[in-house]
């Protein structure tokens, strides 16, 4: 048992206690926060500032640049999506979840390519690309700003990118010895799953005549 231990832990043996403290805290409430998303409620986003503040201070003394904008973005994005969410869109209703249109389509299009061009940008300034996961850091990047954006309109097909984002991530972070957060975007991946089924439920309901 304890060889598997050392395994996936032995990387935290070296972190100051304040940091392992830190992530766990981080992880608990993007664990809340993803749960709530699933569930379609409101509270995804004060549990997700949480999760998102606290990452990017993590995120900025390990160096993961890329790592750390996605959360920065999450944090703007959670303030923006916690205003859509509250906002009516008559007299009765709040915002719906929907499907993307074709101009929606096209505005995560650019979303992505923007983004692979700004965090390849930052990389080059900064001198970072050191390790193949430099590249694989900018491509989930990527994807997650977009799904982070689609969620924030409530499209159903932000889990679609959540699903991918979250798939690649786990053993990227494992590599780079962050243990704790690849289990956490492993149990990300199977809500992502039940999530985009609760959505499509709640999706149908919606578009059946009353």
């Amino acid at each position: 048992m304890q060889p598997i231990f050392d395994f996936f832990f032995d990387q935290y043996y070296g972190y100051p206690t304040l940091f392992i403290i830190l992530e766990v805290i981080a992880v608990i409430f993007g664990f809340l926060s993803v749960l709530y998303s699933k569930q379609n409620n409101i509270l995804v986003y004060p549990t997700g500032i949480i999760s998102t503040t606290i990452f990017v201070y993590l995120l900025w003394q390990w160096q993961l640049l890329g790592d750390m904008m996605i959360n920065a973005y999450y944090f703007s994005m959670s303030i923006y999506g916690w205003y859509v969410w509250t906002r009516k869109v008559d007299a009765e209703h709040f915002t719906p979840i929907t499907n993307t249109t074709k101009k929606e389509n096209w505005q995560s299009f650019f979303i992505f390519i923007a983004t692979l061009l700004f965090v390849f940008a930052v990389y080059e300034y900064f001198d970072k690309w050191t390790n193949w996961t430099a590249y694989v850091d900018t491509f989930t990047t990527a994807i997650f700003f977009v799904g982070m954006w689609q969620m924030a309109k409530r499209k159903i097909e932000n889990w679609i990118f959540w699903i991918i984002g979250d798939i690649i991530s786990v053993p990227l972070y494992f590599y780079k010895g962050l243990t704790l957060t690849a289990i956490q975007y492993f149990v990300f991946t199977i809500i992502a799953i039940y999530g985009y089924k609760a959505w499509q439920k709640n999706l149908r309901n919606d578009l059946r005549p009353s």
